[in-house]
């Protein structure tokens, strides 16, 4: 508290005293009508352009700086966090759930860009010292060989997303088994390690929350320069992405959520009914973590989900459940390959299936993971992030409209841990189902 008050009433307590979703928004607006003003200009847009560009190539060289490191803590500290112990049918039954939603609600993403092609025609321009610098894309043998570091420390050094991936998952997995050795000279020190790799995904998240203080002045210049030097044409592209999101948001939660529902007996209007309450918290806080309270109570006295499964199942969703951030993340990458005349191939949308999916296990909770995940997205289909670079230019595009995405994909993430618990109660035959209106 102390620390906020000081942050309020220092020089720049108007900064700081003001939401960050209410200084990125209000950056994106303003950045969007210097630059639209700027575009009628073109003796005043080229100097703005030149004088600036050094802002908002600082926050991509920001967020390039912690992708890796952020990635790799998380993903360890989120499959070592998983007690081997209660890996059992629920468990499985759980994660496998989890996956089953993530592969539709990409498959969904993956469909309505290939059908609408966000971007399409609007042919973003690079800075004419990085043309041509946007890297080509390996096949998916490769890939698929590649996923598989021969050295973890110079896949690391490299920043090569998915060998990092497979190392992290693999070392977090195993961590969690020696962790619940019996043996203590075993258990003691792998404890330790873990809370070691929290400690440094922890102090990650404040580097990223230290990074997100800079995001309204990094978006203000992005959005500026990107008017300024591609005219007001690129207003529609951006609300034409956002309507396609939304939409694949609403077909999941129909086709994905009630679909599922409906296959195992139960009501998906009762569903929406039982759950509104924290669809709706999530959608306005933009947290699963912060929702995980309301989604296990109305889990419990609106859908009969008894507090042994939801105890378990919901923080493992609020982690590793990520269907709306998938779809964001399809959606997002389509657009960017459209925008920047490289529309991506059956081979890479393939891989950012698979990144996404992999990717997914301990990324939801970190702070701006949806910016952060979509870098490494793009890294793994061989689209660098350069500033200065096409690429980039549509990436602040993304960036821009991120916290209006993240509303829609964070209600999607809590509505799916939701669904997941209720199932797996069913399977279990645990569910209430008085709750749902029928004899138990």
């Amino acid at each position: 508290m102390a620390d906020q008050t000081a942050k309020s009433s220092g020089l720049l307590g108007w900064y700081f005293g003001t939401n960050l979703l209410v200084r990125i928004g209000g950056a994106m607006v303003i950045g969007a009508i210097v630059g639209i003003a700027l575009a009628y200009m073109p003796t005043i847009a080229a100097p703005f352009v030149s004088y600036t560009k050094f802002f908002g190539d600082v926050f991509i060289r920001l967020l390039q700086m912690i992708v890796v490191p952020v990635i790799f803590f998380s993903l360890i500290t989120g499959a070592a966090g998983l007690d081997p112990g209660r890996l059992g049918r629920v468990g499985l039954r759980t994660l496998a759930f989890y996956l089953i939603l993530v592969l539709v609600a990409l498959t969904i993403g993956l469909t309505m860009a290939n059908i609408f092609k966000p971007g399409e025609g609007l042919n973003l321009v690079a800075n004419a010292a990085v043309q041509g610098k946007t890297a080509a894309a390996p096949s998916l043998s490769t890939i698929f060989l590649d996923i598989i570091p021969t050295n973890p420390i110079d896949a690391l050094a490299k920043g090569k997303v998915l060998p990092v991936i497979f190392f992290a998952l693999v070392f977090g997995i195993a961590l969690s088994v020696v962790r619940d050795s019996d043996d203590e000279k075993l258990s003691r020190p792998a404890d330790t390690l873990y809370h070691v790799c929290a400690a440094c995904a922890e102090t990650m998240y404040k580097v990223v929350g230290g990074i997100m203080q800079y995001a309204p002045i990094g978006v203000f210049v992005l959005i500026s320069n990107v008017f300024a030097t591609q005219g007001p044409k690129v207003v529609g592209p951006l609300v034409f992405v956002l309507a396609i999101a939304f939409l694949a948001f609403t077909l999941h939660v129909f086709i994905g959520f009630g679909g599922i529902l409906v296959l195992h007996g139960l009501s998906f209007a009762k569903f929406v009914k039982g759950a509104q309450e924290a669809m709706i918290t999530a959608f306005v806080t933009r947290s699963s973590n912060a929702t995980l309270p309301i989604s296990m109570r109305i889990s419990e006295e609106n859908l009969g989900v008894p507090r042994s499964i939801s105890s378990f199942t919901l923080p493992i969703g609020a982690t590793i459940n990520m269907d709306g951030t998938v779809i964001y993340l399809s959606i997002c990458s389509m657009f960017i390959g459209f925008a920047t005349g490289a529309p991506l191939t059956f081979d890479q949308q393939l891989m950012v299936m698979i990144t996404a999916s992999l990717g997914a296990i301990g990324a939801a909770g970190v702070p701006g993971a949806g910016v952060i995940m979509l870098m490494m997205v793009l890294e793994s289909i061989g689209m660098k992030v350069e500033a200065g670079s096409a690429i980039a230019v549509a990436y602040a595009m993304m960036i821009g409209i991120d916290s209006i995405m993240d509303m829609g994909r964070t209600c999607l993430n809590v509505t799916g841990d939701i669904v997941a618990a209720t199932i797996v109660s069913k399977y279990e035959k645990e569910l209430d189902m008085t709750k749902w209106g029928k004899t138990a």
